[in-house]
């Protein structure tokens, strides 16, 4: 067992110093925010409270989400509104891609909500987008960050089929937790996922949230099980409560333990992996396109 820093009980019922973040502000900030307004546009960054949209927007980058702002899961450690989700706009694939060729963006990720009532899980509109934007933007280069498409493996390969350089599914927890932090999600499931997008030829890369009661030897063998999955790239956070409806933040775990867990996840096969404490999926993302 590896020793390292840990924060006392009396520390966590506030942030560690670490956790401190730049307010949004700038020119760059204020352009990204009133594109997003005026395209009608629904990002992430909002959505989930990123602790790093001032930073991304003031560098003129953004997370765009795509098939509305409802989600159908209810997932304990996320922001996303649940509930029933309105019908899908099918003109957001242009609105999208004209929103990202005025924003002269270089790298894009985009993500969605899931959307478990439509029978392809959403994979049109995923496709039209990403299509839509190589068409307009054909220097950009994109990330998916796709849902889990609950074995529509159909529906994956159509979301994964348009062109974009990598594709993402996070599994944001250990495999103990899931009952707990992803209710209707599965563990093996989203490994399997992951293992098929590989297997389609894609830059595959996912995502793991710290602080939600995992230990060390859980977290071990989830960048295991993601590598023998076939994942290229990995990205751990902390995970920040965002109401106090959502689930507890257990630890906030020090940065030099983040370090530790970045150097293991080479030592265990991955191609890249970035690992710290205000780490999200989307952070630096345009650095993971060509690992």
């Amino acid at each position: 067992m590896i020793e390292l820093p840990v924060v006392s009980n009396e520390q966590r019922t506030r942030r560690p110093d670490w956790l401190r973040v730049k307010l949004p502000i700038g020119e760059n900030f204020k352009k990204v925010r009133g594109l997003v307004d005026e395209y009608k546009l629904h990002t992430i960054c909002q959505s989930g409270n990123c602790p790093n949209m001032g930073e991304c927007w003031g560098e003129g980058t953004a997370t765009f989400m795509i098939l509305g702002n409802v989600c159908t899961r209810s997932c304990t450690f996320c922001a996303v509104a649940t509930g029933r989700p309105n019908e899908y706009d099918t003109d957001e694939p242009r609105r999208v891609a004209e929103a990202i060729l005025l924003m002269q963006v270089k790298h894009a990720v985009i993500t969605s909500v899931n959307r478990d009532e439509l029978k392809d899980k959403g994979a049109e509109i995923w496709y039209q987008t990403v299509k839509a934007v190589k068409e307009s933007s054909p220097k950009t280069t994109i990330e998916t960050l796709i849902p889990d498409t609950k074995s529509n493996w159909e529906a994956l390969y159509r979301m994964i089929s348009a062109g974009q350089e990598v594709v993402s599914h996070n599994m944001e927890t250990v495999e103990r937790l899931y009952r707990n932090v992803r209710p209707q999600a599965k563990y093996a499931r989203s490994l399997e996922q992951i293992r098929r997008t590989k297997e389609y030829g894609q830059r595959t890369k996912s995502g793991i949230m710290l602080g939600l009661g995992e230990t060390q030897d859980e977290v071990f063998k989830a960048i295991d099980d993601l590598a023998e999955n076939g994942l290229d790239i990995l990205t751990l956070g902390q995970y920040l409560q965002p109401t106090k409806m959502h689930h507890e933040v257990i630890d906030f775990i020090h940065p030099d333990t983040f370090a530790m867990y970045r150097e293991e996840g080479l030592k265990r096969g991955l191609k890249y992996v970035e690992s710290g404490p205000l780490v999200r999926s989307s952070y630096h993302a345009e650095r993971h396109v060509h690992v």
